[in-house]
């Protein structure tokens, strides 16, 4: 059969209509795909500091200090020391507990002891120091669980940032200071040889993640 030159004519035309066509469907599909469908880059988080690092000795354990506890938690790091020649211990000091890893002067001016009800064993009064920093020989069920002691012997502590920014808001006021200045105040204040981390669970996990067993300190 002989294609009647009209019909030639057309073919062209016709061709590029459709082709227009589909690609305009193509386009409205698309937009009809919601958008947690399409595929999209994964966002990279930090995953915090390297704490504890790698730790050393054949035995290591996790204190979970998240109370105060008459300073037991650093009791419980003394005992698990001290029958070991090859161990470390790692102390966490969160929530409750947090307000052991301040010196003297930030424990006085906040009046941590009266506010979290926590008493000195020396004046079996609210404590207006840190009752675990640097105490008179006899005061402490141990002497060895001083915390400064306890620093000098190598065991590894780091203190809740959450804790610190929530406690230094609640007390600001007791300083007579804003609540951002009470948690510069606080950080500045810890004592040396403690790290900050960036929350006690966080810190816990990652000991345990370290090789360390865990021990309850509250």
């Amino acid at each position: 059969m002989i294609a009647h030159p009209r019909d030639k004519n057309d073919i062209a035309p016709r061709r590029r209509f459709f082709g227009r066509l589909g690609g305009a469907v193509v386009l409205g599909l698309a937009s009809l795909v919601p958008k947690s469908l399409h595929a999209q880059a994964p966002v990279a988080r930090p995953d915090g500091p390297n704490w504890p690092g790698a730790l050393q000795g054949r035995h290591r354990q996790v204190v979970d200090a998240y109370e105060a506890n008459s300073g037991f938690p650093l009791v419980f790091a003394h005992t698990f020391l001290a029958p070991n020649e090859s161990a470390t211990a790692v102390v966490v000091l969160r929530h409750g507990a947090f307000p052991i890893a301040l010196d003297h002067a930030m424990w006085g001016k906040y009046k941590i002891g009266e506010s979290f009800k926590i008493v000195d064993p020396d004046t079996k009064a609210p404590a207006a120091k840190n009752p675990f920093l640097r105490p008179k020989s006899g005061v402490l069920v141990v002497d060895d669980m001083a915390i400064d002691r306890l620093i000098a012997k190598g065991v590894v502590f780091g203190a809740c940032n959450v804790a610190l920014q929530v406690q230094s808001r609640m007390l600001a006021d007791n300083a007579g200071v804003s609540a951002e200045e009470a948690a510069k105040e606080w950080a500045a204040n810890v004592i040396p040889g403690i790290t900050i981390i960036p929350s006690g669970t966080w810190g816990v996990n990652r000991a345990q993640e370290a090789g360390c067993t865990y021990c309850a300190g509250g």
